[in-house]
Order: C-alpha cells, then sequence, then structure tokens
C-alpha cells in the first residue's frame, strides 16, 4: 500500500488574543469555533493527526490587522507576529506562518514588518485581510509592501474578511435575514477579495513589481473561471493590449481552501497549470476531514501530481524546509 503523501495546508486560521480584545473577529459567535480558532497547541495537532494533515501555515483569521487604529497597528502587529513566532518555534514541523501586516499604519512600517517576519522569525510570507480600513489594497500608498516582496521573495496571501457595508447593503441586505453567510463565505468574500484581484492586474503594480508572488484562495476566488472573458472584454476598446490573463497567470497562484471540488479544481488545472495550485483546508472555518478526504480518496490525480498539490507546489513557493 502507497504511503500517504505528506500534506500542507496554508490557509490555517487562529485567533490572538491581544488582537480580539480590540478588533471584531469573524467566527468569534460559535464556541466550538472560537476554541479551536483560540487553540495553538493540544486540540489543533490532534484534530490535524485525525485527518492526516502534516503541516500547517498558521495566519491570523480575519480582519486581523486590517482595521486597526493607525496609531497601534504596528505595535499590536509586532506583539502578534511575535507571538506566533513562539507557535512555530515550539512545534517547527507541525507549523510555519504568514505575517500580520500592519497596513493601516504607513506601508513602509508594513514592508518592514514584513522583513523583520520572514529574515528574523523564519516566516514564510505574509496574508492580507481584504480592505484595509476601506481601501483595496492596490492602492499606490501600498505597493512598498509589495517591493519588499518582490526583494524578500516570499508571497503576499490576500484573504477575504467582511466586505465593505456599502457592498452588503447594495448587493445581499435582502436576504441576510434567511441566508447570512451570503455577505460572507457564500457569496460577499469571492466578489470582494476576486475584483481585489482584477484591481492589482490593472493597477500597474505587477509591472512595476514582475516578480511579486500573491496567492488567492478558494480556487483564486473564481477567477480562473473568467480569465478568458475578462481579457478579451478589457481589450474589446482595442486601447488595451490583451495582457490580463498573461499577468495573472505570471505573477498568482491559488489554493483549494474550502472548495473542495475535483471538477472546479480539474478545470483550474487545465487553466493556469497545476504548478499553480496549493492544497488548503480553511480551518477550522471548515474542518480538516474534508479536505483531506477529498485530496486523499477521492480526487483522480497521477501521484506526482498529487504530491505537488499537497505539498510540492507549497514546499517550493514557500521555501518549506519540511
Amino acid at each position: 500500500m502507497a504511503a500517504k503523501p505528506y500534506v500542507v495546508a496554508l490557509e490555517e486560521h487562529y485567533h490572538d488574543p491581544q488582537i480580539v480584545a480590540v478588533a471584531q473577529f469573524e467566527g468569534r459567535a460559535n464556541p466550538e469555533l472560537a476554541k479551536r480558532l483560540d487553540d495553538l497547541g493540544e486540540l489543533r495537532l490532534k484534530e490535524m493527526d485525525a485527518a492526516g494533515v502534516d503541516y500547517q501555515v498558521l495566519s491570523l483569521g480575519a480582519p486581523a490587522t486590517q482595521r486597526l487604529p493607525a496609531e497601534s497597528a504596528l505595535q499590536l502587529a509586532r506583539s502578534v507576529n511575535d507571538r506566533l513566532a513562539d507557535v512555530v518555534r515550539a512545534h517547527p514541523k507541525r507549523f510555519g506562518a504568514f505575517a500580520a501586516l500592519p497596513t493601516t499604519t504607513d506601508a513602509k512600517h508594513a514592508a518592514d514588518e514584513l522583513k523583520r517576519c520572514v529574515t528574523e522569525l523564519g516566516f514564510a510570507g505574509a496574508m492580507i485581510h481584504g480592505l484595509s480600513n476601506g481601501v483595496f489594497l492596490d492602492d499606490k500608498r501600498f505597493w512598498p509592501i509589495f517591493e519588499r516582496a518582490q526583494a524578500l521573495d516570499v508571497p503576499l496571501y490576500f484573504h477575504p474578511a467582511k466586505p465593505h457595508q456599502a457592498l452588503i447593503d447594495a448587493y445581499f441586505k435582502d436576504y441576510l435575514g434567511k441566508h447570512p453567510t451570503l455577505a460572507n463565505a457564500a457569496w460577499g468574500f469571492t466578489i470582494e477579495t476576486a475584483t481585489l484581484g482584477v484591481r492589482l492586474v490593472l493597477s500597474g503594480v505587477l509591472d512595476v513589481y514582475p516578480k511579486v508572488k500573491l496567492i488567492l484562495g478558494h480556487l483564486g476566488e473564481g477567477l480562473p473561471f473568467f480569465l478568458w472573458r475578462i481579457n478579451m472584454a478589457l481589450a474589446r476598446d482595442g486601447k488595451h493590449a490583451e495582457g490580463f490573463r498573461e499577468k495573472f497567470l505570471r505573477n498568482f497562484t491559488i489554493t483549494t481552501s474550502g472548495f473542495f471540488s475535483s471538477n472546479a479544481l480539474d478545470y483550474c488545472i487545465k487553466e493556469i497549470g497545476l504548478d499553480r495550485i496549493m492544497f488548503s483546508i480553511d480551518y477550522p472555518f471548515v474542518p480538516n476531514p474534508p479536505g483531506t478526504k477529498w485530496a486523499l480518496e477521492e480526487l483522480k490525480l497521477p501521484a506526482a501530481d498529487k504530491e505537488k498539490l499537497l505539498n510540492g507546489n507549497a514546499r517550493r513557493l514557500l521555501k518549506l524546509k519540511v
């Protein structure tokens, strides 16, 4: 019987008590979910072992540090990252980390914190959640973060948070009483994060920093399915060369977090290539067992391709030493 592939999951969240005290975190109304978000030891490792997850790259859950007051954001982010580094040092064979960046202060401070986390704490990159106090991250004020990420050769993972209230009011409020997740994981997260992905391509930041590495979860927030149409439609006026798809394929990698559809994955492989897809679960918002059962038992891929999906691509992109 073939040995189980090594499983790396890299959109796996936790909550930091200091940030919970000053920010409204998603998921804490559910006591079982809150218990798992607060645990970075026995319970988390037990559930990883039971489902066959060998290694998690940990990230502070949404909205993380993207809605903190500017005057306290840097100090709080540094404290969060230091505590997370202690967790990784306690379990180096089980945990890695994405940095929380203080995007609501001067972006140069956020860029410096990224450098500290990578060069001093050994983090794999950073995760940024949603808008930064209402501002999309393609805004030029944030470009020093992209410059530093390219220089360090580490990825920036763009993760959803609660969408802008104006979007919720315009698109979802009529249905939230019956379908409260419509504004978040069911559809709102995808709309806002996919829009950020489009804006990042159009903003010019990828022209200035062409080697920067970006990650989108949830099978790329749907963008792989729309690459052809977006590319075609943007070129309709005859003034803009078709380049959207090319830039997306060059700079973005996607993950399977919370999206365990074999048919959808098959399309993404055909559209962007397996080398740009990594396995993730979205623990604890999504339990581990459905993710690993799908990937290890149900997914029909050649063994070498499954190894790439489950660990090889993540080891390469994040430079993991496990």
